[in-house]
């Protein structure tokens, strides 16, 4: 295996512009955990969450990348570990799904709940009743947390939040957290995140002792940029330029380009700095 095809991309420090460079922060992939965002950053958004679909190419490059890296190549998603499944079927990939809620090492391993409690089903029976305030409001269940999808009626989001303020007003007790997101108010048990989750992975074979390299696009991403020093790891944003990151991609298609130049050991083109 050569030098060239085990490098990783370092980002520029021009901010206006994509330069082609050697890659130098992590010089071989076998040192490298390689975790994925999906919606918004490995795949590109759609109008509903069951209409993402995974563009031609992208599965010949993540299993060429799971193998390079020996199997350290992990999604990391608010969807559940059963949702990441289908997305990706016949393909089964290393996860953290719900948020941090559950966790699978490799593709033929059982799945792992992180400690993460379901929400109660009274409370969920309430915040779903939310999805009725418009047409256009899609409910998403995903047994850690729920999920009120409004990017079919915009015009819903400020009464979305009025509504699961009120509900948290009267049970202040409840241990939940609520997670705006790109057209979507996702409301979960409070404990676990997306970081929680990727500090259990990064102690597990065969992601432990290896240099994560996280890419995510949204505000429950951020949780993981923050952590990725912990690690001497790298991250990198989509479509934005967040706090704390080495770089960003402006598209989705910007990073499958990437890391399809990345399986093949091409050279490519580095993040925005």
């Amino acid at each position: 295996m050569s030098e060239k095809s085990d490098l990783i991309v370092q980002g520029t420090s021009e901010p206006a512009e994509i330069v082609p460079t050697p890659l130098s922060l992590v010089p071989h992939l076998r040192e490298v955990a390689i975790l994925l965002d999906i919606d918004g950053t490995l795949l590109d958004l759609a109008p509903t969450p069951r209409e993402v679909w995974v563009p031609p190419g992208l599965m010949e490059t993540l299993n060429a990348l799971l193998q390079r890296t020996s199997g350290a190549l992990a999604m990391v998603s608010g969807r559940s570990l059963n949702d990441i499944d289908l997305i990706f079927a016949p393909a089964i990939f290393p996860a953290v799904g719900g948020h941090g809620a559950e966790m699978r090492l490799a593709g033929g391993s059982e799945a792992d709940a992180i400690g993460a409690p379901p929400l109660d089903k009274e409370l969920k029976r309430r915040l779903a009743a939310i999805a009725k305030l418009s047409p256009g409001i899609l409910l998403e269940d995903k047994g850690y947390s729920l999920a009120l999808h409004y990017r079919l009626a915009p015009q819903a989001e400020k009464a979305i939040y009025e509504e699961v303020s009120r509900i948290r007003a009267e049970l202040p007790g409840a241990p939940i957290e609520v997670l705006p997101g790109k057209s979507v108010c996702e409301i979960k048990q409070a404990g676990f995140t997306k970081a929680s989750g990727v500090r259990e992975l990064m102690r597990r074979a065969p992601f432990a002792g290896r240099k994560p390299f996280f890419i995510g696009d949204d505000v429950t991403d951020e949780t993981v940029f923050a952590i990725m020093p912990d690690f001497a790891g790298l991250s990198f944003s989509v479509g934005r330029r967040a706090r704390g990151v080495d770089g960003h991609f402006d598209t989705p298609d910007d990073v499958r380009a990437f890391l399809s130049q990345l399986a093949t050991g091409g050279t490519t083109s580095s993040p925005v700095g």
